[in-house]
């Protein structure tokens, strides 16, 4: 991977020169056999990947990528569960291996490919453990993230699993309260290690903190709340509506400050003289859903020190071209405050709408898994 030094104008190189490491929020077949990846490590410095079920719904069966994969597959009489699980193995491992490099120049900092547990398996801790152990001997990668969902079930599955020595990538996170637990639980698996004089250095985590979707829950209460108020009271109305597209950069930037102060304590650093890595804060979720916002919103507003950014391809494209790098992080922490604050006044629990959101997302990963299975079970049979 180049410096980012010789690329100047490239807005996610200077991003990464800020401390902010660039990965991808996309899968698919060609993007490996073609060199799409290798490319883009290349020329744009991008440092890892993140897949989930919905990536590998809208990859497989949305494509005939795999066609020359599945049929022999399905041949062999396997069950479409056996089935994709072959088909996401392979591509974890290629991937894996175009990122090995970055694995290695970067000390184990980053080069780290995401592959998610089953969604049936979110309220389970002993089957998410389970299937995590056996995914991670599949792949048989070292820069493989397990990633597993912070439910109350997963929770403690992330501490057993880095206690074991698996890297964790924790997903569905949306509230900082579970933000918290998740760093908590990694603290907690690295100092299991520690006990048993186990290598802490070989061992990574990132938390994976949803973005846009807070503000795509959060900005219609908003609007109700100032439809009612905009004939009596029009500047309340007015002021309502200023706080649209804010409550998702005002949590993300608490939680980073929250992570800044979990990973600097005394605690903290018993384990970083143990050449423990800290957990990042990874931003997902940050391709814009609303249109009038700026396609680059979650991007241009969530850059700081020891985080991670994992863009879709439009996102990617889209900072590319016109994003603005600056260590923005920092920026407003008192604001955010402000702007949580404001929301409670107004009636609007963020706990309630992270908790909602959770929930959704469990069930929209769950989804596209049962209509990916379906759609190998279409296949198999006409095979």
């Amino acid at each position: 991977m180049n410096d980012e030094r010789l690329h100047p104008g490239n807005p996610l190189r200077e991003a990464q020169a800020l401390g902010q490491s660039i990965w991808l929020d996309y899968i698919r077949r060609d993007l490996l056999t073609g060199g799409g990846l290798a490319r883009l490590v290349e020329t744009d410095g991008i440092s890892g990947l993140t897949s989930n079920p919905a990536i590998f719904e809208k990859a497989i069966a949305g494509s005939a990528d795999y066609d020359d994969l599945l049929l022999p597959l399905a041949r062999q009489g396997l069950a479409p569960e056996a089935v994709f699980e072959r088909l996401a193995i392979r591509d974890i491992q290629d991937a894996a291996d175009v990122m090995a490099p970055v694995y290695r120049k970067t000390s184990w900092r980053d080069g780290y490919v995401s592959l998610e547990v089953s969604p049936r398996l979110a309220h389970d801790t002993d089957g998410t453990v389970a299937e995590a152990r056996r995914l991670w001997a599949a792949v048989a990668r070292p820069n493989l993230m397990i990633k597993v969902p912070a439910t109350p079930e997963g929770i403690p599955a992330i501490r057993q699993l880095i206690s074991d020595g698996i890297n964790v990538n924790v997903t569905l996170l949306f509230s900082r309260d579970v933000c918290e637990q998740a760093a908590q639980a990694y603290i907690d698996g690295l100092e299991t290690r520690l006990v048993r004089k186990q290598d802490l250095s070989c061992v990574a985590s990132v938390a994976s903190l949803f973005v846009s979707r807070i503000d795509s829950a959060v900005d219609p209460l908003l609007e109700a709340k100032a439809k009612a108020k905009e004939r009596d009271t029009p500047a309340a109305a007015a002021r309502l509506r200023g706080l649209m597209g804010k409550a998702a950069v005002a949590n993300a930037r608490l939680a980073y400050k929250r992570y800044g102060e979990m990973f600097s304590g005394q605690r903290w650093r018993g384990l970083l003289a143990r050449r423990a890595w800290p957990q990042r804060l990874l931003f997902g979720s940050t391709g814009t859903k609303n249109p009038g916002y700026s396609d680059v919103l979650y991007v241009d507003e969530l850059i700081g020190l020891d985080t991670v950014n994992t863009l879709p391809p439009a996102t990617l494209d889209a900072f590319r071209a016109h994003g603005n790098p600056r260590p923005s992080l920092m920026d407003g922490a008192a604001e955010s405050q402000e702007v949580l604050r404001l929301l409670a006044a107004e009636g609007i629990s963020l706990l309630e709408v992270t908790e909602r959101l959770l929930g959704e997302g469990v069930q929209q990963f769950a989804d596209a898994y049962e209509k990916l299975m379906a759609a190998i079970a279409a296949r198999i049979a006409a095979a």
